[in-house]
């Protein structure tokens, strides 16, 4: 083992919430060691979750587009014919420019990189953290006065039905099938599920959603979750709710997934099983036990205001804290967390953090939901404008879907913001930003909006809370 190395913060990680914080570090004049055992900064975010999947639904959804909306504008072109190997070099080639952005970026703030499995080895007679990092070449001993764990998650897998790689597959193979499946059962009617679903769906296979509670989206408001569940299968997407998978016989390279939805067992034979139910905190491996990191009930790392946990000088952010798995959380626990190391006073608003569901159409929230509100027993007042009365809408030919408004019904405060339809993504920044300053329904309806865009749809729902809608 190597002469110990001193640094002020080290960060085990290197996904959107740990390299995010190693830079932020460094730019309040840290200096950072970040370890990761992927040759590639970005976690599991950029190289095999949200990035490349992002990239396969902007790829089948324009060839979607060309086979099926083309004639409706007045383009002519032969069918299109699929090349998977091109669409997933592209994918490829996407992950690459962006991991390559972000080695930049540590080299620019001077940030020291490890690539390796990293270890800790508690406290040094200086009262240092100590960190084994184990690489190819031999193991580094670095250390520092803080430590943020930031080892995100990995899928979560069904009980009896393990992992394979080939038959039954986590989101990982799911982005790198070399062959459209013929039919592909997706187990959970969550984010990653009905995304990697529209994906193959587009590309040409049968697609079988099989979620056991008896909606999609169950955090989501229920309007929300009912028109996006009538889109996609509308586009060919089946599902089966209330429905839990019970077993799989193999056999040769096909499998019958067993399931039950109240009436018996029932049988579906497919040449995939995506496993789609959940994530969870990846814990093990880093040595939480030998230094006494303590773990909540759900398995979850356990962290004080300042995002510390049981062991002072350890910290801890992302997928491994409470909260939504998702990669911008991460990023602003990241931010925060070394923000507060250095004496300010930065927090993450958990209240209005947004959620995203990236098919065709987009599904995004923020805020409460109408059953949260009538559950907490709160008066407010709901403004609903449909993308069907859109102009711009129209003219994409991208009609389907609502923006809702919900707001507190005497101080108009809003509460919560729905949005199913086109750049609902995008559209969701707006309500984040008004949520943030305690902004009113009011304030979006009197702000000028320019005309034709998809952003009017904001504008209208305000509106329309107060009974005030110009084109509703």
């Amino acid at each position: 083992m190597s002469e110990e190395t001193l640094f002020d913060l080290i960060v085990i990680g290197a996904g959107p919430g740990g390299y995010v914080a190693a830079i932020r570090g460094a730019q309040l004049g840290m200096k950072v060691a970040i370890v990761e055992k992927r040759a590639t900064p970005g976690g599991v975010c950029l190289n095999e979750g949200c990035i490349p999947s992002k990239a396969l639904l902007d790829s089948s959804e324009l060839f979607s587009l060309a086979r099926d909306k083309f004639a409706l504008h007045g383009i002519t072109v032969d069918a299109p014919a699929l090349d998977l190997a091109k669409m997933m070099s592209r994918k490829a080639d996407v992950v690459k420019k962006l991991t390559d952005g972000i080695t930049f970026l540590l080299k620019k703030n001077g940030i020291e990189r490890y690539e390796g499995v990293a270890l800790l080895k508690g406290a040094s007679t200086a009262g240092q953290q100590q960190v084994a990092v184990e690489m190819p070449g031999g193991t580094a001993l670095i250390a520092a006065a803080k430590v943020i764990l930031a080892t995100g998650s990995d899928a979560a897998g069904l009980p009896g039905i393990p992992f394979d790689g080939q038959l039954v597959v986590s989101a990982r193979e799911a982005l790198s099938f070399i062959t459209v499946p013929e039919h592909l059962i997706v187990a959970g009617g969550g984010v990653i599920g009905l995304e990697l679903g529209s994906v193959w769906r587009r590309l040409g296979a049968r697609v079988t959603v099989i979620e056991m509670l008896p909606q999609l989206l169950p955090t989501m408001d229920r309007q929300a979750t009912e028109q996006l569940y009538r889109s996609l299968r509308k586009q060919g997407i089946q599902f089966k709710l209330g429905t839990r998978i019970t077993g799989l016989v193999k056999n040769g390279d096909r499998g019958t997934v067993q399931f039950d939805s109240g009436n018996g067992t029932e049988e579906l034979e497919c040449d995939k099983l995506l496993v789609a139910v959940g994530r969870r905190p990846v814990t093990g491996g880093v040595g939480l036990e030998t230094v006494g990191v303590r773990l909540t009930e759900t398995g979850r790392v356990a962290i004080d205001e300042e995002y510390q946990t049981s062991v002072p000088g350890i910290y801890a952010i992302g997928d491994l804290v409470a909260g939504p798995m998702l990669a911008h959380k991460a990023s602003e626990e990241g931010v925060v967390c070394v923000e507060r190391m250095a004496g300010m006073k930065s927090l993450v608003e958990y209240n209005i953090i947004p959620g995203v569901v990236y098919t065709w159409p987009e599904a995004a929230s923020v805020g409460q939901s109408e059953e949260q509100l009538k559950e907490g027993g709160v008066a407010y007042r709901s403004g609903r404008f449909n993308f069907a009365a859109l102009g711009r809408a129209r003219c994409m030919d991208e009609s389907e879907g609502f923006v809702k408004i919900l707001a507190d019904q005497e101080s108009d405060r809003v509460l919560g913001v729905h949005i199913v339809g086109p750049r609902a993504s995008d559209l969701i920044a707006e309500a984040v930003a008004v949520m943030s300053f305690t902004g009113t329904a009011r304030d979006i309806g009197l702000t000028c909006h320019a005309h034709p865009t998809l952003s009017e749809a904001m504008r209208e729902a305000a509106l329309d809370l107060h009974k005030e809608a110009i084109h509703a």
